[in-house]
Protein backbone atom coordinates (compact mmCIF):
# COMPACT_ATOMS: atom_id res chain seq x y z
CA UNK A 1 0.00 0.00 0.00
CA UNK A 2 1.40 3.46 -0.95
CA UNK A 3 0.79 5.95 1.81
CA UNK A 4 -0.03 9.56 1.08
CA UNK A 5 2.95 11.87 1.54
CA UNK A 6 0.88 13.89 3.96
CA UNK A 7 1.29 11.11 6.51
CA UNK A 8 4.89 12.19 6.93
CA UNK A 9 3.71 15.43 8.50
CA UNK A 10 1.70 13.73 11.20
CA UNK A 11 2.85 14.10 14.83
CA UNK A 12 4.45 11.40 16.92
CA UNK A 13 1.07 10.12 18.11
CA UNK A 14 -0.04 9.44 14.56
CA UNK A 15 3.25 7.65 13.84
CA UNK A 16 2.53 5.31 16.75
CA UNK A 17 -0.88 4.28 15.42
CA UNK A 18 0.13 4.15 11.77
CA UNK A 19 1.11 0.45 11.85
CA UNK A 20 -2.40 -0.36 13.14
CA UNK A 21 -4.01 1.59 10.31
CA UNK A 22 -1.89 -0.25 7.76
CA UNK A 23 -2.82 -3.59 9.32
CA UNK A 24 -6.56 -2.77 9.16
CA UNK A 25 -6.29 -1.87 5.48
CA UNK A 26 -4.32 -5.01 4.76
CA UNK A 27 -6.91 -7.20 6.49
CA UNK A 28 -9.78 -5.42 4.70
CA UNK A 29 -8.23 -6.25 1.35
CA UNK A 30 -8.34 -9.94 2.24
CA UNK A 31 -11.92 -10.02 3.53
CA UNK A 32 -15.04 -10.94 1.57
CA UNK A 33 -17.50 -8.09 0.77
CA UNK A 34 -19.75 -8.97 3.68
CA UNK A 35 -16.82 -9.23 6.14
CA UNK A 36 -15.31 -5.90 5.05
CA UNK A 37 -18.59 -4.05 5.59
CA UNK A 38 -19.67 -3.84 1.93
CA UNK A 39 -22.81 -5.89 2.33
CA UNK A 40 -24.96 -7.07 -0.55
CA UNK A 41 -28.31 -5.36 -0.89
CA UNK A 42 -30.69 -7.48 1.19
CA UNK A 43 -33.68 -5.15 0.89
CA UNK A 44 -36.21 -6.05 -1.79
CA UNK A 45 -39.06 -3.85 -3.07
CA UNK A 46 -42.02 -5.99 -4.12
CA UNK A 47 -44.95 -4.30 -5.84
CA UNK A 48 -47.96 -6.58 -5.95
CA UNK A 49 -51.61 -6.45 -6.88
CA UNK A 50 -53.94 -5.90 -3.92
CA UNK A 51 -55.58 -9.30 -4.31
CA UNK A 52 -52.46 -11.12 -3.14
CA UNK A 53 -52.39 -8.97 -0.02
CA UNK A 54 -56.14 -8.75 0.65
CA UNK A 55 -56.49 -12.53 0.36
CA UNK A 56 -53.70 -13.03 2.89
CA UNK A 57 -51.47 -15.04 0.56
CA UNK A 58 -48.44 -12.76 0.95
CA UNK A 59 -48.78 -12.95 4.73
CA UNK A 60 -47.83 -16.61 4.35
CA UNK A 61 -45.36 -16.45 1.46
CA UNK A 62 -43.21 -13.50 2.48
CA UNK A 63 -42.14 -14.61 5.99
CA UNK A 64 -40.97 -17.94 4.60
CA UNK A 65 -39.06 -16.26 1.79
CA UNK A 66 -37.45 -13.74 4.15
CA UNK A 67 -36.40 -16.42 6.62
CA UNK A 68 -34.81 -18.62 3.98
CA UNK A 69 -33.24 -15.93 1.79
CA UNK A 70 -32.19 -13.29 4.30
CA UNK A 71 -33.95 -10.58 2.29
CA UNK A 72 -36.23 -8.02 3.91
CA UNK A 73 -39.22 -7.39 1.65
CA UNK A 74 -40.82 -3.96 1.43
CA UNK A 75 -44.31 -4.51 0.03
CA UNK A 76 -46.38 -2.04 -1.95
CA UNK A 77 -49.87 -3.36 -2.75
CA UNK A 78 -51.62 -1.53 -5.56
CA UNK A 79 -53.52 -2.11 -8.79
CA UNK A 80 -51.73 -3.80 -11.67
CA UNK A 81 -51.70 -0.62 -13.75
CA UNK A 82 -50.03 1.39 -10.99
CA UNK A 83 -47.65 -1.49 -10.29
CA UNK A 84 -46.42 -1.42 -13.88
CA UNK A 85 -46.06 2.36 -13.79
CA UNK A 86 -43.88 2.00 -10.72
CA UNK A 87 -41.81 -0.50 -12.67
CA UNK A 88 -41.51 1.92 -15.59
CA UNK A 89 -40.04 4.52 -13.26
CA UNK A 90 -37.66 2.08 -11.58
CA UNK A 91 -39.54 2.16 -8.28
CA UNK A 92 -39.81 -1.62 -7.97
CA UNK A 93 -37.47 -4.60 -8.01
CA UNK A 94 -40.01 -7.31 -8.69
CA UNK A 95 -43.73 -7.19 -9.56
CA UNK A 96 -46.46 -9.79 -8.93
CA UNK A 97 -49.67 -9.06 -10.84
CA UNK A 98 -52.51 -10.33 -13.01
CA UNK A 99 -52.88 -8.22 -16.14
CA UNK A 100 -51.44 -10.34 -18.98
CA UNK A 101 -51.92 -7.89 -21.88
CA UNK A 102 -50.39 -5.00 -19.93
CA UNK A 103 -47.57 -7.26 -18.74
CA UNK A 104 -46.70 -8.26 -22.31
CA UNK A 105 -46.55 -4.60 -23.34
CA UNK A 106 -44.32 -3.87 -20.34
CA UNK A 107 -41.94 -6.62 -21.44
CA UNK A 108 -41.94 -5.56 -25.09
CA UNK A 109 -41.03 -2.03 -24.07
CA UNK A 110 -37.95 -3.41 -22.33
CA UNK A 111 -38.94 -2.48 -18.79
CA UNK A 112 -39.12 -6.04 -17.54
CA UNK A 113 -37.15 -9.27 -17.77
CA UNK A 114 -37.76 -12.84 -16.67
CA UNK A 115 -41.57 -12.96 -16.67
CA UNK A 116 -42.74 -16.22 -15.12
CA UNK A 117 -46.13 -17.87 -14.74
CA UNK A 118 -47.00 -18.31 -11.05
CA UNK A 119 -50.64 -19.22 -10.42
CA UNK A 120 -54.26 -18.56 -11.25
CA UNK A 121 -57.66 -18.29 -9.70
CA UNK A 122 -60.79 -16.80 -11.23
CA UNK A 123 -63.01 -13.76 -11.16
CA UNK A 124 -66.59 -13.96 -9.94
CA UNK A 125 -69.55 -11.59 -10.07
CA UNK A 126 -70.91 -10.84 -6.61
CA UNK A 127 -74.06 -9.05 -5.56
CA UNK A 128 -76.76 -8.70 -2.90
CA UNK A 129 -78.36 -11.95 -1.67
CA UNK A 130 -81.74 -10.93 -3.15
CA UNK A 131 -80.09 -10.45 -6.59
CA UNK A 132 -82.28 -7.53 -7.78
CA UNK A 133 -80.96 -7.71 -11.37
CA UNK A 134 -81.62 -11.48 -11.58
CA UNK A 135 -78.01 -12.18 -12.47
CA UNK A 136 -78.17 -15.77 -11.25
CA UNK A 137 -80.62 -16.67 -14.01
CA UNK A 138 -78.43 -15.29 -16.80
CA UNK A 139 -76.78 -17.83 -19.13
CA UNK A 140 -73.77 -15.78 -20.29
CA UNK A 141 -71.51 -12.97 -19.14
CA UNK A 142 -72.91 -10.70 -21.83
CA UNK A 143 -76.42 -11.23 -20.50
CA UNK A 144 -75.17 -10.68 -16.93
CA UNK A 145 -73.88 -7.22 -17.74
CA UNK A 146 -76.91 -6.45 -19.89
CA UNK A 147 -79.17 -7.34 -16.95
CA UNK A 148 -77.23 -5.08 -14.58
CA UNK A 149 -77.25 -2.24 -17.10
CA UNK A 150 -80.96 -2.43 -17.89
CA UNK A 151 -81.98 -2.78 -14.24
CA UNK A 152 -79.88 0.25 -13.23
CA UNK A 153 -78.88 -1.51 -10.01
CA UNK A 154 -75.69 -0.21 -8.42
CA UNK A 155 -72.45 -1.59 -9.81
CA UNK A 156 -69.23 -0.77 -7.94
CA UNK A 157 -66.05 -0.65 -10.01
CA UNK A 158 -62.51 -0.42 -8.73
CA UNK A 159 -61.80 2.25 -11.32
CA UNK A 160 -58.06 2.03 -10.62
CA UNK A 161 -56.58 0.51 -13.80
CA UNK A 162 -55.95 -2.72 -11.91
CA UNK A 163 -56.10 -6.13 -13.54
CA UNK A 164 -59.60 -6.55 -12.11
CA UNK A 165 -60.69 -3.17 -13.47
CA UNK A 166 -59.25 -3.95 -16.91
CA UNK A 167 -61.15 -7.26 -16.93
CA UNK A 168 -64.37 -5.50 -15.94
CA UNK A 169 -64.03 -2.96 -18.76
CA UNK A 170 -63.43 -5.80 -21.24
CA UNK A 171 -66.65 -7.48 -20.12
CA UNK A 172 -68.70 -4.30 -20.53
CA UNK A 173 -67.19 -3.85 -23.99
CA UNK A 174 -67.92 -7.46 -24.93
CA UNK A 175 -71.57 -6.79 -24.08
CA UNK A 176 -71.53 -3.59 -26.23
CA UNK A 177 -72.29 -1.48 -23.18
CA UNK A 178 -70.67 1.58 -21.63
CA UNK A 179 -71.67 2.33 -18.02
CA UNK A 180 -69.51 5.46 -17.79
CA UNK A 181 -71.51 8.38 -16.41
CA UNK A 182 -74.48 6.29 -15.32
CA UNK A 183 -75.73 7.34 -11.86
CA UNK A 184 -75.72 3.73 -10.66
CA UNK A 185 -72.08 3.15 -11.72
CA UNK A 186 -69.66 3.91 -8.86
CA UNK A 187 -65.87 3.97 -9.17
CA UNK A 188 -63.96 3.71 -5.90
CA UNK A 189 -60.43 4.19 -7.23
CA UNK A 190 -59.39 1.79 -4.46
CA UNK A 191 -58.39 -1.82 -3.92
CA UNK A 192 -60.57 -4.90 -3.98
CA UNK A 193 -61.33 -5.08 -0.27
CA UNK A 194 -62.68 -1.54 -0.02
CA UNK A 195 -64.59 -1.97 -3.28
CA UNK A 196 -66.35 -5.02 -1.88
CA UNK A 197 -67.23 -3.09 1.27
CA UNK A 198 -68.78 -0.28 -0.79
CA UNK A 199 -70.73 -2.78 -2.92
CA UNK A 200 -72.08 -4.35 0.26
CA UNK A 201 -73.10 -0.99 1.72
CA UNK A 202 -74.75 0.12 -1.53
CA UNK A 203 -76.39 -3.29 -2.12
CA UNK A 204 -74.72 -3.42 -5.50
CA UNK A 205 -72.78 -5.73 -7.77
CA UNK A 206 -69.04 -6.00 -8.35
CA UNK A 207 -66.44 -8.17 -9.99
CA UNK A 208 -63.72 -9.61 -7.75
CA UNK A 209 -61.14 -12.35 -7.71
CA UNK A 210 -62.44 -15.36 -5.83
CA UNK A 211 -59.60 -15.39 -3.29
CA UNK A 212 -60.21 -11.86 -2.04
CA UNK A 213 -63.96 -12.44 -1.90
CA UNK A 214 -63.58 -15.55 0.24
CA UNK A 215 -61.29 -13.64 2.59
CA UNK A 216 -63.77 -10.74 2.89
CA UNK A 217 -67.00 -12.75 2.77
CA UNK A 218 -67.53 -12.77 6.57
CA UNK A 219 -67.48 -8.97 6.57
CA UNK A 220 -69.76 -8.20 3.63
CA UNK A 221 -73.35 -8.98 2.72
CA UNK A 222 -72.59 -10.26 -0.77
CA UNK A 223 -72.88 -13.59 -2.55
CA UNK A 224 -71.43 -15.07 -5.73
CA UNK A 225 -74.14 -14.68 -8.35
CA UNK A 226 -72.19 -15.71 -11.47
CA UNK A 227 -69.05 -17.82 -11.89
CA UNK A 228 -67.21 -20.52 -13.85
CA UNK A 229 -67.01 -18.78 -17.23
CA UNK A 230 -63.75 -19.24 -19.20
CA UNK A 231 -63.51 -15.48 -19.66
CA UNK A 232 -63.15 -15.11 -15.89
CA UNK A 233 -59.78 -16.86 -15.69
CA UNK A 234 -57.35 -14.78 -13.60
CA UNK A 235 -53.66 -15.46 -14.28
CA UNK A 236 -50.70 -14.19 -12.22
CA UNK A 237 -47.09 -13.65 -13.33
CA UNK A 238 -43.95 -12.44 -11.56
CA UNK A 239 -41.72 -9.94 -13.41
CA UNK A 240 -38.25 -8.60 -12.67
CA UNK A 241 -37.73 -4.93 -13.51
CA UNK A 242 -34.90 -4.46 -16.00
CA UNK A 243 -31.68 -3.50 -14.16
CA UNK A 244 -30.12 -2.25 -17.40
CA UNK A 245 -32.67 0.56 -17.45
CA UNK A 246 -32.53 1.14 -13.69
CA UNK A 247 -29.19 0.30 -12.04
CA UNK A 248 -30.72 0.64 -8.57
CA UNK A 249 -32.92 -2.40 -9.18
CA UNK A 250 -32.00 -5.34 -6.95
CA UNK A 251 -31.99 -7.91 -9.74
CA UNK A 252 -30.37 -10.57 -7.57
CA UNK A 253 -33.08 -10.21 -4.93
CA UNK A 254 -35.81 -10.16 -7.58
CA UNK A 255 -34.47 -13.40 -9.03
CA UNK A 256 -34.37 -14.93 -5.56
CA UNK A 257 -38.04 -14.06 -5.02
CA UNK A 258 -39.04 -15.32 -8.50
CA UNK A 259 -37.13 -18.54 -7.88
CA UNK A 260 -38.87 -19.01 -4.53
CA UNK A 261 -42.44 -18.32 -5.62
CA UNK A 262 -42.08 -20.69 -8.59
CA UNK A 263 -40.19 -23.36 -6.63
CA UNK A 264 -41.75 -26.58 -5.39
CA UNK A 265 -41.98 -25.11 -1.89
CA UNK A 266 -43.51 -21.82 -3.01
CA UNK A 267 -45.99 -23.60 -5.25
CA UNK A 268 -47.01 -25.94 -2.43
CA UNK A 269 -47.70 -22.96 -0.15
CA UNK A 270 -49.91 -21.48 -2.88
CA UNK A 271 -51.71 -24.80 -3.44
CA UNK A 272 -52.53 -25.23 0.26
CA UNK A 273 -53.36 -21.62 1.08
CA UNK A 274 -56.99 -21.19 2.10
CA UNK A 275 -57.93 -24.83 2.50
CA UNK A 276 -57.85 -24.84 6.31
CA UNK A 277 -59.82 -21.61 6.67
CA UNK A 278 -62.14 -21.63 3.67
CA UNK A 279 -62.38 -25.31 2.77
CA UNK A 280 -60.89 -24.68 -0.69
CA UNK A 281 -57.70 -23.19 -2.14
CA UNK A 282 -57.76 -19.52 -3.05
CA UNK A 283 -55.14 -19.91 -5.80
CA UNK A 284 -53.89 -22.71 -8.02
CA UNK A 285 -50.14 -23.08 -8.72
CA UNK A 286 -49.11 -23.00 -12.38
CA UNK A 287 -45.31 -22.84 -12.35
CA UNK A 288 -43.37 -25.88 -13.42
CA UNK A 289 -40.21 -25.76 -11.29
CA UNK A 290 -37.16 -27.74 -12.18
CA UNK A 291 -36.71 -30.98 -10.17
Amino acid sequence: MILDNRLLLYNKKMRRILPTIILVFALSACLSPSESGTLPNKSLLLVSTTSTQDSGLLDVLLPTFEEQSGYTVQLVATGSGQALEMGRSGNADVILLHSPDAEEKFMQEGYGIDRRLVMHNDFVIVGPPNDPASVRSQPTLDSVFSAIFSSAVTFVSRGDDSGTHVKELQLWQNADLDPTGQPWYIETGQGQGLTLSVASEKEGYAITDRGTFLAYKPNVDLEIVFEDDPQLLNIYHVLTVNPEKFPQVNAEGAKAFSDFITSSQGQQIIAEFGIDQYGEPLFFPDAKPEP
